[in-house]
């Protein structure tokens, strides 16, 4: 049985799913199997990126499932290469071509690269492109504060989403905070950290051992209660049906509490911070 997923409205309008599926390294016929497993079970949420050389492989997936093309929200990123307004629009329309599209639900610039101090024009061509028709909703992805702030005193447009490294050890609460205060969804990227070291941590087998439920559903409770719209990829239907089985429990507060104080300081996973990293 699919359950029902709830749904959260982003601040121009836009509908998204409480959780959705990352397609990271879910490519060819084998990431189509993957994908069109997911929707099957449920999912109609899907988050790809340009610099993930998937969008055709998502695109043909949508193509074999029954599910009708307006009833999935399908997510891509601007790489940081393609900044530039001009190469941006271009990216943009080679996006919608690679996954046979007409439209994307959410584009988003996949990171600020501040050296480059691109990310303005970027910005002003997914505007463009929203206007366009060519993307319903448009946002960010790794941007700090100070860029999102920059983005709207230039543009006078404010990301409806901004996906970060969310997880049980980088919890990311004053930027959390931030958004909540400034009407920006999170999004949650790598939303299960390293599965090996959160499978075997004590408070989290504990909570999880109180609910009847696995960590990896624990963690994901812990995102949708947080507010944050997790992106678990997984490609096993055991684990994308389990994944999506969270909305039948729900975490106290003092859970909560326990699974924030395992936060930590150097809790990226790759070292990754937007103040400074640059993808291309």
């Amino acid at each position: 049985m699919i359950r029902s997923i709830p749904e959260i409205t982003l601040n121009d309008g836009l509908t998204i799913p409480a959780i959705g599926l990352g397609t990271y390294k879910m490519n060819g016929n084998v990431g189509v199997q993957s994908i069109t497993s997911a929707i099957d079970n449920g999912y109609r949420l899907l988050d790809s990126a340009y610099n993930y050389e998937n969008e055709g492989t998502v695109g043909e997936a949508v193509r074999k499932t029954g599910v009708q093309r307006q009833d999935l929200i399908i997510t891509s990123k601007l790489p940081g290469r393609y900044h530039q307004y001009d190469l941006a629009v271009q990216t943009i329309q080679e996006s919608l071509y690679r996954a046979n599209l007409d439209y994307y639900d959410l584009y988003l610039i996949h990171w600020p690269n501040p050296k480059q101090d691109v990310y303005v024009e970027a910005w002003q061509a997914l505007i463009d492109a929203k206007r366009w028709g060519l993307v319903r909703s448009i946002g960010t992805s790794n941007f700090l504060p100070e860029h999102i702030e920059r983005l709207e005193k230039e543009t006078g447009v404010k990301p409806s989403v901004n996906q970060i490294e969310l997880h049980p050890f980088f919890n990311q609460e004053e930027q959390r905070k931030w958004h909540e205060e400034n009407d920006v969804q999170t999004q949650s990227w790598s939303p299960l950290a390293r599965v090996n070291n959160v499978l075997d941590n004590d408070i989290l087998t504990a909570i999880a051992s109180r609910h009847n439920k696995s960590v990896s559903q624990v963690i994901l409770r812990w995102h949708y209660q947080l507010g944050s719209v997790a992106i678990p990829r997984s490609t096993s239907p055991v684990r994308q049906r389990e994944n999506l089985a969270i909305f039948d429990f729900e975490l106290s507060q003092e859970e909560m509490k326990r699974i924030a104080e395992l936060t930590r300081p150097d809790g990226r996973q790759k070292d990754q911070d937007p103040a400074v990293y640059e993808e291309f």
